[in-house]
């Protein structure tokens, strides 16, 4: 049977596979020809090796078998990647994977959803992202939940599952972990037990010789590989998809970006919210003449999960607005202060979803500007106990929650403007352009979680780099430099 999934891999694969997919190739047909317990498969692969490639491979490859796949990713925009790249629907896997429940005291919690599927493979692309035993999530909601070993527990849970983590070590961990847990093979057996095999792609493809991203991008791997802290050395000359620049040649380039790939081709990736900050309200005032916080035309990014606006319109294939969602403000309705804090109505248009009408939903516009990743949870405490003081009416504390949870105000979107980003904000995302702001640096800065960093922000590129003020010492001090 495995030489025939084999050969069905095969048949739907785009070209000829390099030495290390058909390995991977021949991994795949004995992970789906296994009936051992707990089956997982872990494929790790740097940029440009074909990781994308062999995603589709295996969904062709599985409905052709007759076998169910589910595709997930850890954030909205990858999922929507995936999606692209395999011709199937993808979500995130806390939306997969949890239901929401009420709990004791204010606000509600989520529990393990039951997994109904048998004889499914589930897919898992972005796996780096998953955090493990004392990893907080990036959702407050889930703030104590450990999403590895929830994702494993669900998974094994269906009849005769199984589980593919794709991956690439060099991204960015998740948040608070120096390692990426879902990615560390012997972590995986010894922690989980596990029946679990590893494949890990090196080749870069022939079609992607002739990028200069990727080529700075797998050097930049191989640094990381080796723990060379040194200064990473880029190489330009003869490459047109990667470039360096200064501050004072930003304006031109942005606005030439811009008209070329809109405002959703182009971002610009940079090390703190603070940095963020201060770019999008340079490029909304100098390229857009945006002068309001916020307008008409612009972009946003959502930065917490939302469960309210879109519950239930049968137009979105998801009944939430993700962390990382992008939306256009076609119209503010009206904006007022409120609760110590400032909203407006508007009519959003969701980029992920191009063809669902838009929709009108409350957003909070403080976290715009302010320098952390969202509403901080005890600010989120104070705006629900004083949500709660207009609804004393109720007298019944449940009642009063359950009000509380549906209250506009509560549940406003919290965004940020998308034209700049940190690169965790970026992580599973790309763009045809993308400027990468070096920031404040020293050589004494330069640690393994700088190069993470910088792999990350190279490979968000589908299309164009450009590195902005990085010093001499990136390129051997081939001319001269332009330090912040």
């Amino acid at each position: 049977m495995s030489s025939y999934i084999e050969e069905l891999l095969n048949q739907h694969f785009p070209f000829e596979p390099t030495s290390g997919q058909k390995e991977l190739l021949y991994g795949i047909s004995r992970f789906l020809d296994s009936f051992k317990p707990k089956c997982a498969l872990l494929i790790k692969g740097y940029a440009g090796t074909g990781k994308t490639t062999i995603i589709g491979s295996m969904v062709k490859t599985l409905a052709a078998l007759e076998m169910n796949a589910v595709l997930m990713a850890p954030t909205g925009r990858a999922a929507k990647i995936m999606s692209n790249y395999s011709g199937k629907a993808a979500t995130t896997v806390h939306k997969r994977i949890y239901m929401r429940k009420v709990k004791s005291g204010a606000g509600s919690g989520y529990a393990l959803a039951p997994n109904l599927f048998e004889n499914t493979v589930f897919i898992v692309d972005e796996a780096s992202m998953i955090g493990g035993k004392g990893i907080a999530s990036a959702e407050a909601q889930f703030e104590y939940r450990d999403l590895l070993t929830d994702l494993l527990n669900y998974v094994y849970s269906g009849k005769s599952c199984r589980l593919i983590l794709i991956g690439d070590t060099a991204q960015l961990p998740p948040v608070g972990s120096d390692q990426s847990p879902a990615m560390d093979l012997k972590f995986l057996i010894s922690e989980y037990g596990l029946t679990a095999a590893g494949f890990e792609l090196t080749e870069v493809l022939r079609q992607a010789e002739g990028s200069g991203v990727l080529i700075n991008a797998t050097q930049l791997r191989e640094q990381i590989r080796t723990k060379d802290t040194g200064w990473p050395s880029f190489r330009l000359e003869g490459f047109d998809d990667i470039k360096r620049i200064n501050g004072a040649d930003l304006q031109e380039i942005l606005e030439d970006a811009f008209h070329k790939h809109g405002p959703e081709g182009v971002c610009v990736i940079t090390r703190s919210n603070k940095r963020a900050n201060l770019f999008n309200l340079q490029i909304r005032s100098r390229i857009f003449w945006q002068e309001e916080l916020p307008e008409a035309g612009d972009l946003c990014m959502v930065v917490k999960n939302n469960y309210h606006w879109i519950a239930g319109m049968n137009e979105f294939p998801v009944d939430f607005i993700a962390n990382g969602d992008t939306a256009e403000i076609l119209k503010i309705i009206r904006r007022e202060e409120v609760f110590d804090l400032e909203f407006a109505d508007a009519m959003l248009r969701l980029s992920d979803y191009p063809g669902a009408q838009p929709i009108e939903a409350k957003i909070l516009l403080n976290t715009l500007t302010n320098d952390g990743p969202n509403l901080d949870s005890g600010r989120m405490r104070k705006l629900y106990d004083e949500i709660s003081l207009t609804y004393v009416e109720l007298a019944d504390p449940k009642r009063i929650r359950e009000a509380v949870m549906k209250d506009p105000y509560y549940n406003a979107l919290q965004v940020k403007f998308a034209y700049a980003v940190t690169c965790h904000k970026a992580q599973g995302g790309q763009w045809p352009f993308v400027i990468i702001d070096q920031g404040y640096l020293t050589e004494e800065l330069i640690d393994i979680e700088f190069l993470r960093w910088l792999y990350t922000a190279l490979t968000r590129s589908s299309g164009q780099v450009y590195l902005l003020n990085f010093a001499d010492e990136f390129f051997g001090g081939e001319i001269g430099g332009f330090r912040v």
